[in-house]
């Protein structure tokens, strides 16, 4: 069915069910999705939709934005950057007598600088930046989670994983992915809970999960943020 509203259309489907209240769920396609209680009219779901549209055009355009991929970045000031789970413009400087190229949060801008004015230069800055506050970030994490724990990791590593946001081996080391400095410090925060658990379980199992679940019980939220985020987290 297509619905048209403020000048803009949108495609949805109703689904009828024992329940007693609505939600709206979008796919990847921008196809919107309306769960509605059993004997509901379709006037009902129209209005639903109406009152909803600013939240649902935003989301439609998310996951057209997420099923496309991330685009190229263009290394120019004012392109921005996730850090931290919030997009902050870059602002380059360059000169020819700066000896090492580097990034400085400030003011709300990812401050480059740089010895030449060059995006493989600045592409690469900006990766030893997240190097660099990953490891802060998730070594701060894990001295904040280190009280639920009886051992302790025996080493923390950065590294450019194309499959794994962390990983635990059997010796207790740790090693985390340097694009988790463009999540939220929960989500971070989540990855190593993750990841130290595995200090206890090595697997996937129950007691696995239970474990994850006692210390984070909104973990499955962080696990939501990287699947739909995780597409926009790159330089």
């Amino acid at each position: 069915m297509i619905h048209t509203f403020s000048n803009q259309s949108i495609h949805y489907e109703i689904r009828y069910k024992n329940r007693s209240s609505f939600a709206i769920k979008v796919d990847g396609y921008g196809t919107v999705e309306v769960l509605a209680p059993k004997g509901t009219s379709t006037e009902q779901v129209r209005m639903l939709l109406e009152n909803n549209w600013t939240l649902i055009q935003q989301k439609i355009n998310e996951m057209k934005d997420r099923t496309h991929g991330p685009q190229k970045k263009v290394y120019e000031p004012g392109e921005r950057f996730l850090y931290v789970g919030k997009n902050y413009p870059i602002q380059i400087h360059h000169d020819s007598t700066i000896t090492k190229d580097s990034v400085v949060f400030e003011a709300n801008t990812l401050q480059i600088y740089v010895n030449q004015h060059d995006n493989e230069a600045i592409k690469q800055a900006l990766k030893r930046f997240y190097y660099q506050q990953c490891k802060a970030l998730v070594t701060k994490s894990i001295s904040s989670y280190q009280k639920h724990f009886k051992t302790k990791p025996r080493s923390i590593s950065i590294s450019d994983s194309k499959k794994a946001w962390g990983t635990c081996d059997s010796k207790r080391q740790l090693t985390f992915n340097w694009r988790l400095a463009m999540a939220p410090q929960h989500v971070i925060d989540y990855v190593v809970v993750h990841e130290m658990c595995h200090m206890v379980h090595m697997n996937h199992d129950r007691s696995f999960w239970r474990l994850v679940g006692k210390i984070m019980p909104d973990y499955r939220e962080q696990e939501n943020w990287l699947e739909m985020s995780s597409w926009e987290m790159t330089v």
